[in-house]
């Protein structure tokens, strides 16, 4: 049983040292810069009853320190305001250009056919994937382009900077950086082509056009429910520069409204966090439960003392490099891990049921 308690520890100092590199790599994007050249860019939005969100993204992509672009709205079926907010915006800026949502073929799920069609009617030498609930900065663009034309990536993908305001939030949202930043050493994403080392968001992915429009990879994952994860391992696999950031005051977003809905969001792909391996998923959820009371039982209380220090550490250092709130994710550690645990029994039974319900429609069945 000794055994089983040094192999806690090493997971935990693993993942101590995962999260201590990524805080020390600074992993956001680099300030901006001049550019040696400004490539035209299609902004492109995927948009599905977004009547809270729309009008305030459109407002702060109009005021971007950067004029080559076109912005691509891709209307899914909206049953609110949505349209009318896109038709008062694209009568005001004629960067703006509708697209109405027609029938969603078979085999397909929404976002991933509306990223498709956004795609295919784009013109632009980069195209940035953006959802509607993002909020972005004047210098956001430039320093995205600067950051991929300095590398020469094929894909950038951010991980905005998360804006929590109920409990519910509180105790739900800060789940994702702190299984990312615990398990993936951001700087190794741009610096291998191994495909266990990627991590990317939807919210946020920039592609060089000619990649994308040789590969069309929305199409290739079409009934992919975490079609960004896809992606990036099929450039990793095509030898393709990739890379993943944080994202800072010029890129936030809040993400879901309260607890339900954040809860419904992670469910449906909890299991992509882990190399999509529910296996590999509920080991996870049991050595971060159970390991504390192997560890005191088998070793006493100083030992749990360190233990449940690391555990803090980890906490401690996601928070400094997401730009969360130290103190609030340190107390709320513990509603936070329970949870994580209802999120992944959840997934369980709605996968047993084949049934998950999102924006609408049933993306297990699409």
């Amino acid at each position: 049983m000794i055994y089983v308690c040094y192999f806690l520890l090493g997971v935990l100092l693993i993942r101590l040292l995962v999260v201590f590199v990524n805080y020390l790599s600074f992993a956001y994007l680099p300030k901006a810069t001049p550019l040696t050249k400004e490539p035209f860019v299609s902004i492109l939005i995927p948009a599905r009853n977004e009547e809270d969100n729309i009008g305030t993204l459109l407002g702060q992509l109009s005021r971007l320190d950067y004029s080559n672009f076109e912005i691509i709205v891709y209307d899914d079926h909206s049953v609110d305001k949505t349209e009318h907010i896109l038709k008062e915006w694209a009568a005001r800026n004629p960067a703006i250009k509708i697209i109405t949502g027609g029938q969603l073929p078979q085999g397909w799920l929404g976002k991933n056919y509306a990223c498709h069609q956004l795609a295919k009617a784009a013109t632009g030498t980069i195209l940035l994937f953006l959802d509607s609930d993002i909020n972005v900065q004047k210098e956001l663009l430039q320093r995205s382009i600067g950051h991929l034309q300095k590398y020469n990536l094929h894909l950038l993908s951010i991980f905005p900077k998360q804006i929590v305001k109920s409990f519910g939030e509180k105790v739900s949202v800060p789940l994702m950086n702190w299984i990312l930043l615990s398990l993936l050493p951001l700087p190794l994403v741009r610096k291998t082509r191994s495909k266990a080392l990627s991590g990317a968001n939807g919210q946020f992915m920039m592609f060089n056009a000619v990649t994308y429009k040789t590969l069309w990879p929305h199409e290739r994952y079409k009934s992919h429910k975490v079609e960004d994860m896809a992606i990036m391992r099929l450039l990793k696999e095509k030898d393709l520069a990739c890379d993943t950031r944080l994202g800072d005051n010029d890129i936030s977003c809040r993400m879901y409204v309260g607890l339900d809905a954040a809860i419904e969001g992670f469910t449906k792909n909890v299991f992509h966090f882990f190399g999509n391996s529910v296996v590999v998923t509920i080991a996870f959820g049991l050595i971060t439960t159970l390991a504390p009371f192997i560890i005191y039982d088998q070793m006493g209380v100083w030992w749990l003392a360190i233990y449940i220090l690391g555990i803090l550490s980890i906490r401690f250092f996601v928070s400094l490099a997401s730009q969360q709130s130290v103190i609030q994710n340190m107390v709320l550690a513990f509603p936070q891990h329970l949870v994580f645990l209802v999120i992944i029994i959840k997934g369980l039974i709605n996968n047993k049921r084949k049934k998950i319900i999102w924006k609408g429609r049933n993306i297990l069945q699409e």
